[in-house]
C-alpha cells in the first residue's frame, strides 16, 4: 500500500490504530498522528511514526485522513481540517456515534468518507472492524477494508447499524474484560493467585472465541458438551443465570445502545 495515513488523535483508539498498522508492516515513516499533548505520543516516535501537534500538517502530507477523536471534539477538529481536506482526500472517521451525514455537513464537501467502528484489540491485529461508507467506489472500498483486514476481522453494513456495531464490538470488548476479570477474581477465591487465575481465565476465555469461531457453533451447542446432568458446570451455571448474568449483560448492551441513540 503506497498511500500516506493521517491518524488525527493519537489518543488510545488512535495510538492502538497506529500501531496494529505498523504491526502489519506498513512503513511507519508513512504514518503521521496527532496530538495536543505530543510528549504523549513519544512511544509512537520510537516506532518511526511521524508525530505532530498539527492537524493541518498532517492532513496536508497524507492521503487517508483517519480521525479519532473523542465525539464533543468532532465539530471542532473537522472545521479546523477542512480547509485542508482535497477532493482525492479519503476520510475514515472511528468517532462513536458520529454518523457520516453529520461529517459531510461539517467538512462541507462531498468527499469520500468511512466510517469505521474497530475495538482496541486492533494494536495487536485481532479487532472487529464495522465499516459504512458514502461517496465511495469500489476501489477505495478495498483500500480500506485491506487496511483493517490487515488489523482484524472487518464487516461492511449499512450505515443504520452503526451504532449497533459500536456497542457490539467496540463496547463489547470492556464487557469481556469485564467478565474475564470477574473470574480472575472467583479464580481468587478459591485459591489461585492472580497471576495463574489471570492465566486460566484468559486462556479459556480464547479457547472458547476460537472453538465458536473454527467449528461455526452456537454457544449452546458448546455448552451442552460440558454439562453433564448434575454435574458441577450446569450447578455454577444455574447460579449466575438466578442472579442475573445473561439478564444483566443484555440490559447493558440495550441500555449502552439507546445512549448513543439519544446523543445522536
Amino acid at each position: 500500500m503506497n498511500k500516506r495515513i493521517a491518524i488525527i488523535g493519537g489518543g488510545n483508539l488512535g495510538s492502538s490504530i497506529a500501531r496494529g498498522l505498523v504491526n502489519s508492516n506498513l512503513d511507519a515513516s508513512t504514518i503521521y498522528v496527532t496530538r495536543r499533548k505530543i510528549e504523549l505520543l513519544e512511544p509512537l516516535q520510537q516506532l518511526g511514526i511521524k508525530t505532530t501537534d498539527n492537524n493541518a500538517e498532517a492532513v496536508t502530507n497524507s492521503d487517508i485522513i483517519i480521525v479519532a477523536v473523542k465525539p464533543y471534539k468532532t465539530k471542532e477538529v473537522f472545521k479546523e481540517i477542512r480547509q485542508y481536506l482535497k477532493p482525492t482526500h479519503i476520510v475514515v472517521s472511528v468517532i462513536s456515534g458520529i454518523s457520516i451525514e453529520q461529517i459531510l455537513k461539517y467538512i462541507k464537501q462531498p468527499l469520500t468518507v468511512y466510517r469505521a467502528v474497530p475495538n482496541t484489540a486492533i494494536s495487536i491485529k485481532e479487532s472487529m472492524t464495522c465499516i459504512s461508507s458514502m461517496n465511495a467506489s469500489k476501489e477505495q472500498d478495498h483500500e480500506i477494508k485491506t487496511i483493517f483486514d490487515n488489523l482484524g476481522e472487518t464487516l461492511f453494513m449499512t450505515q443504520e447499524m452503526m451504532d449497533a456495531s459500536t456497542v457490539l464490538a467496540a463496547c463489547g470488548i470492556a464487557y469481556v474484560m469485564r467478565f474475564i476479570r470477574a473470574m480472575v477474581q472467583g479464580g481468587i477465591e478459591i485459591g489461585f493467585s492472580s497471576q495463574i487465575a489471570s492465566q486460566i481465565a484468559n486462556q479459556t476465555v480464547k479457547g472458547a472465541a476460537e472453538l465458536l469461531i473454527k467449528n461455526g457453533m452456537h454457544p449452546e451447542q458448546e455448552i451442552d458438551k460440558v454439562t453433564t446432568p448434575k454435574g458441577y458446570t450446569i450447578a455454577g451455571l444455574n447460579e449466575m443465570e438466578h442472579n442475573g448474568f445473561s439478564s444483566s449483560l443484555i440490559k447493558g448492551i440495550l441500555l449502552s445502545y439507546n445512549k448513543i441513540i439519544n446523543n445522536g
